[in-house]
């Protein structure tokens, strides 16, 4: 396969799905047929393209994969149409949990409730369910509690590329509530499976 016809492949594959596209997951896709190095190639040049030509649309490099998104700058408009369903607000207690987590990882309830003073069942339960953390197994511990660690659509949420992008502790301002918008996909159909129907506020 001539790798004009495998970039134009990548590109539609990163069209139709909302989840990021790994390069492990291309070499398994082409059977092996191009090299690791050759795909981060094609992508890389993917991005330059739609960078140089100031599409509406860019790749990103998110959550240990890639993905198309469109520019932040048309997110308002894409709020505008979809109204308030593209987004949901986290409370300053749900932002300090998930922050507690997101350095601690993995951590306990016990010991995030020992940080915070403060019983945190309810909000890790409502973190869970939007899937922005995740079980990470049990404790080797008495009662072997359960271990939380933080997902991949964490990193989506936040635009992360992986844990190894979060500021330092030192850098960060007291939590206050916080808006997080997902990346919009390119296509409607995409953008409209992905809405998330959680309240707008939540503890």
């Amino acid at each position: 396969m001539e790798h004009n016809d495998a970039r134009k492949i990548i590109e539609a594959l990163l069209f139709v799905t909302e989840q990021a596209v790994s390069i492990k997951s291309l070499e398994a896709l082409f059977d092996g047929e191009f090299p690791p190095e050759d795909l981060k190639a094609l992508m890389n040049g993917l991005l330059e393209d739609y960078r140089s030509r100031g599409s509406a649309l860019e790749i990103r490099e998110i959550a240990g994969g890639w993905q198309l998104a469109t520019r932040p700058e048309f997110g308002p408009w894409i709020r505008k149409l979809f109204k308030d369903r593209l987004s949901y607000r986290l409370s300053a207690s749900a932002l300090e949990t998930l922050s507690i987590v997101a350095y601690k990882q993995p951590v306990t309830r016990g010991e995030i409730e020992e940080i915070r003073g403060v019983e945190v069942t309810a909000v890790l339960d409502t973190l869970v369910e939007r899937r922005l953390l995740r079980i990470a197994g049990r404790k080797e511990a008495i009662g072997r509690p359960l271990l939380y660690g933080t997902t991949a659509e964490f990193l989506k949420a936040f635009g992360l590329k992986g844990l190894e992008d979060l500021p330092s502790i030192e850098s960060l301002a007291p939590p206050t509530a916080l808006e997080i918008s997902p990346l919009e996909p390119a296509a409607p159909a995409q953008a409209q499976e992905a809405l998330l129907s959680s309240p707008e506020n939540s503890n």
